[in-house]
């Protein structure tokens, strides 16, 4: 065979030293995370790292200003210990997430606590439409904030998906034109002056949602994120899974009734022409989709209050189907749901799946819900982007680092 028609091999990975310190250095900030404050002998018990990198790690994060060391405690035998604790003040990031209808961002600390937020309403921005007003939320922030600018890392930017695929990229009210090129996260660092990371909103859903809600015990686990339209993002055994186009968990043009409704993409019955904020708009036959606000699904008139549970009745039988299909393949430990729905609207969608499909997840010794609210709110996408510049801090390796919390 000629080197011109041989098949491509993939490439191949190794590590370093460097690599394995970044590691070990996540790993040692992720158990102190997690458990509050440790000592040197707490953290290598949880992590069975020797003491010796543990010291060389510790010294290192509490000169970054990553950590802070308590007053030493006197033990029973030995010399005092001295914990250990996540400085907030460390570190901080900012989360933008980007929708057809609104912009939400947040700035956070090293403990993910939210110290400013700021959101703006927006019709489908392009790109272009965009910089003026991502320069202008990012100054909101800077003065409304109590956060140190000069600890800023940086900003992670969260938009809807897919990324340059052909018919479902640019097409329909649940997309954002322009937004396909990952390159513009470059352009709107050198816009804002700061690093910029972005990610699919799904996925950066998952991410807020493994950190701050009901997911930060779970290994695997699927976060169906409803939107103006409908994504998925998708841990599987502590890694983030993304997919070779970047566009892992893109179910809502998943066909969930053949010859269905038409779908701006092209086919027919995609599922998030049954389950997004869009269709239950258009199910409480709201006129102007363009300006309709989640908060419209929560009218009290009985008129709207039928329209709702029927569009409930009909999302609950097509989202069974997606939720009997994501167990049977992915075989995970809980399905998330959550997204910009009201909370008293998402738990009556989740109150309607019942009962649900067989499926491999009907196990008798199961130790959660097989479908679950998330817990992280509205600020779930913007909290997992900005969780993305930390993380780059610490270890670029995004997979590795949300591995190493268990």
């Amino acid at each position: 065979m000629s080197p011109v028609n041989k098949p491509p091999v993939a490439s191949l990975s190794g590590t370093n030293l460097e690599f394995a310190r970044s590691h070990n250095r996540r790993v040692v900030m992720e158990a102190i995370r997690l458990h509050g404050r440790l000592t040197r002998a707490d953290i290598a018990r949880l992590t069975a790292l020797t003491p010796q990198t543990i010291s060389n790690i510790a010294s290192e994060l509490q000169k970054l200003g990553f950590l802070n060391a308590l007053t030493p405690e006197r033990g029973t035998r030995g010399q005092p210990a001295t914990p250990f604790v996540i400085n907030p003040d460390g570190a901080y990031s900012i989360g933008l997430q980007i929708d057809q209808n609104m912009m939400v961002a947040v700035v956070v600390d090293l403990s993910g606590r939210i110290r400013g937020r700021c959101t703006l309403a927006v019709d489908h921005p392009t790109p272009q439409q965009a910089l003026p007003l991502v320069r202008d939320v990012v100054e909101t922030l800077r003065k409304s904030s109590d956060a140190d600018w000069s600890r800023v890392l940086g900003l992670g930017l969260a938009v809807p998906g897919p990324f340059d695929v052909e018919g479902l990229s640019a097409v329909g009210p649940t997309a954002l034109p322009g937004w396909q090129d990952l390159s513009i996260a470059q352009q709107i660092g050198t816009a804002i002056g700061m690093p910029v990371i972005m990610e699919n909103d799904a996925t950066a859903a998952a991410i807020g949602e493994r950190l701050h809600g009901v997911a930060r015990t779970f290994r695997s686990f699927t976060y169906l994120f409803i939107g103006t339209g409908l994504g998925a993002g998708m841990f599987h055994d502590g890694h983030l899974y993304k997919g070779s186009g970047h566009n892992a968990g893109e179910i809502g043009h998943m066909i969930v009734v053949p010859d269905g409704r038409s779908c701006p993409c092209g086919n027919r019955g995609c599922l998030e022409r049954y389950v997004s904020l869009q269709a239950a708009y258009e199910a409480l036959e709201i006129g102007d989709l363009a300006h309709a606000t989640p908060q419209m699904l929560l009218d009290p008139s009985p008129a709207a209050r039928a329209r709702l549970d029927g569009w409930l009745d009909e999302a609950a039988q097509r989202l069974r189907q997606a939720v009997n299909i994501l167990e049977s393949l992915l075989d995970a430990e809980a399905v998330v749901i959550g997204g910009f729905l009201p909370s008293s609207v998402l738990a009556l969608l989740i109150e309607r799946l019942e009962p649900l499909h067989t499926s491999v997840a009907a196990r008798r010794n199961r130790q959660s819900p097989r479908v679950i609210a998330g817990l992280a709110g509205h600020d779930t996408a913007a909290l997992g982007a900005a969780a993305l510049p930390i993380f780059d801090e610490l270890n670029p390796n995004l997979g590795v680092l949300l591995k190493a919390d268990n």
